[in-house]
């Protein structure tokens, strides 16, 4: 997942002048915090050294996983649906929702983002300039005080910010963004265990309020996933030089793992199965892990016999949509 040429060349402009060394040490700061989900009332991007950090280290990888999530969820739009043309993205960051949506809805034209620390704000701000979306509002505060000032807009994102927020607040955000979505609520968090049961209590929260979750889950019954599984997918991206060198890392790409919930007003099309793990293919065969419409999942393994449904499975990735 490449990021767009524009964001490149802005990221380039801000980070430009900057010692590599001051990056990488308030890389390593910031990557402890994350790591170890820090709840002690300070914003993790407090400083302009955590800014350009964040945007070097992490706004790549952040940027790929909610683009893929995007993707993810257009594959289960009707066709007929508008795309949206407003956003409203919640503990924006620099922005990175605001780009993804952009590169995925061109017809996007307004945006409004919130944010809490003026650093990354203020970055974002800068990077903003370049995405192409003419209308744009920041709001200085924190994703829970301001949210109900924003006008409703199609398109609610927040992108990994749950994790930031104690159980309380978390239940508190979910009903008010709910509360601002014209038509989609998107949801991301890192692909872990505990980023899954942030997103399943969003899901069982948004079920009871009369969402209708149109992906990555083909179904809106209990999530048949049990024991130490867990529901995640991964994207790939290139590391640009700083990125490298920012992080202490030899090889070319990164590979970041989320999680993410998409709920819509309206139900979604006819659901089909979704891949919860790499494909493993074998000569003339190709073993799937699926949930499925129905709430199950299982293991299935095509072959040449099933003819275009096993075509299909072997040209399909991870996180894909499957007619099966």
């Amino acid at each position: 997942m490449e990021l767009p040429a524009s964001l490149r060349a802005a990221l380039d402009t801000v980070l430009d002048g900057h010692a590599v060394a001051g990056i990488a040490a308030a890389g390593s700061r910031l990557s402890a915090r994350y790591r170890a989900e820090v709840l002690d009332g300070r914003l993790h991007l407090d400083t302009d050294e955590a800014a350009r950090a964040y945007v070097a280290t992490r706004l790549p990888a952040t940027y790929a996983a909610i683009r893929r999530a995007m993707d993810m969820l257009q594959e289960t739009m009707d066709p007929l649906t508008p795309a949206p043309e407003t956003l409203l993205d919640v503990g924006a960051g620099p922005g990175t929702a605001l780009w993804a949506a952009a590169d995925t809805w061109p017809e996007l034209g307004a945006a409004t983002m919130v944010e809490a620390s003026d650093p990354i704000r203020r970055v974002g701000q800068l990077l903003a300039e370049a995405s192409g979306v003419s209308h744009r509002r920041w709001l200085d505060g924190r994703a829970g005080d301001l949210v109900d000032k924003a006008e409703l807009a199609d398109l609610v994102t927040l992108a990994y910010v749950l994790d930031e927020l104690r159980e309380g607040e978390r239940d508190q955000l979910v009903d008010a963004l709910w509360r601002k979505a014209r038509h989609l609520l998107l949801i991301v968090e890192p692909g872990t265990p505990a980023g899954w049961r942030r997103i399943l209590a969003a899901r069982r929260r948004l079920l009871a309020q009369g969402a209708n979750i149109v992906a990555p889950c083909p179904h809106s019954q209990t999530c048949p996933l049990v024991g130490q599984d867990w529901c995640h997918f991964a994207v790939r991206l290139p590391r640009s030089r700083i990125h490298r060198l920012a992080k202490g890392a030899d090889a070319p790409f990164e590979d970041e793992k989320f999680i993410f919930l998409a709920a819509a007003r309206a139900p979604a099309p006819t659901a089909a199965a979704r891949i919860l793990a790499p494909p493993q293919q074998g000569s003339g065969k190709v073993r799937l892990k699926l949930c499925r419409p129905d709430g199950r999942a299982d293991d299935v393994l095509m072959t040449r016999r099933d003819g275009d449904a096993f075509k299909a499975a072997r040209r399909a990735f991870w996180g894909d949509a499957l007619q099966t």
